[in-house]
């Protein structure tokens, strides 16, 4: 992973001061996975070509979520067009789009039977509309295959290009997940090619639209607990519904480091807050990601 200024500094001060966390703690341990449903999803995946975040980002909840035949699908390839401090996926020119893709995706949530379906993406800074017209596709597609079931996306920023979020809208999702990721201040080191306020906007602009809107942070990357009250604060001023908020964990010595392990009582605090200040839901805990119970999130829909 090739890094910028911003990010070799945070890992200079961040090596200096904060040193050796040792081994990670007990609430940090997942079990490895496995079993009948584990064994189906990876080979409906790999007959299919398919990609998953799940996979691609090292998701702790992989063994959970697979054993329960669920899974985040990862469309517009496998290369990413952006170098974020804290992301496993690569990072390069991505290959062509692929146009067949949006089918094998809606024929593999129907063979899986899937009530609620993810479909997230690497960034493709390169395409006029960064990819909007694929997601739109896999949806009307999931939509026609499988009618009574849900969709989330979780989308890049799209460069903050309203064509590209018209596109998203010729078939909606029924949530729009766009994380946040960390704090502003951390923003030229984590996500170097975002913008802040750029998030926050797609997140109102989609809620303006009618739509559930949903967003993620990691915690233990070098925020303040303050600062994560405040990015709180923003994102249900923006019109957020839905938080996920889990521990940075480093997927390789190349990434930013972790600051902290983040206790289950801090997290809690957070989910506490969260129901304080009016988000429907928020999943906080030390390994929870972006996509972790969103079918029960979906649900929340029909209420």
């Amino acid at each position: 992973m090739k890094i910028n200024k911003h990010q070799k500094e945070y890992k200079e001060v961040a090596e200096k001061e904060i040193g050796s966390l040792g081994k990670r703690p007990d609430w940090l341990k997942v079990r490895l996975p496995s079993g009948e449903n584990y064994s189906d999803v990876v080979k409906l995946m790999r007959n299919a070509h398919l990609n998953t975040v799940c996979e691609e980002a090292r998701c702790p909840n992989l063994a959970e979520c697979w054993g329960a035949r669920t899974a985040t699908f990862m469309i517009l390839g496998e290369i990413c067009t952006r170098s974020c401090g804290f992301c496993n996926i690569k990072m390069g020119m991505p290959n062509p789009v692929d146009w067949d893709e949006p089918r094998r995706v809606a024929e593999s949530v129907k063979d899986l039977g899937l009530r609620h379906a993810v479909i997230t993406s690497v960034d493709r800074d390169e395409l006029k509309d960064g990819g909007a017209s694929v997601f739109a596709e896999t949806i009307r597609l999931i939509r026609e295959t499988s009618p009574e079931c849900t969709i989330e996306i979780l989308t890049p920023d799209f460069k903050g290009e309203e064509s590209a979020f018209e596109i998203i809208m010729k078939n909606p999702p029924d949530i729009l997940n766009h994380n946040l990721e960390t704090v502003e201040r951390l923003y030229h080191a984590v996500r170097p090619q975002a913008k802040y306020s750029r998030s926050l906007e797609l997140i109102r602009w989609f809620k303006e639209k009618g739509l559930r809107t949903k967003s993620g942070i990691m915690v233990g990357i070098g925020e303040t607990k303050d600062e994560v009250f405040g990015i709180m604060d923003d994102l249900r001023s923006y019109g957020c519904d839905i938080m996920t908020i889990g521990q940075y964990l480093q997927p390789t010595k190349e990434h930013l480091p972790v600051a902290r392990y983040v206790t289950p009582d801090e997290f809690r605090e957070y989910k506490e807050y969260g129901k304080k200040i009016g988000f429907l839901a928020v999943e906080s805990g030390p390994l929870v990601r972006s996509s972790y119970h969103a079918d029960k999130h979906a649900r929340l829909l029909k209420k």
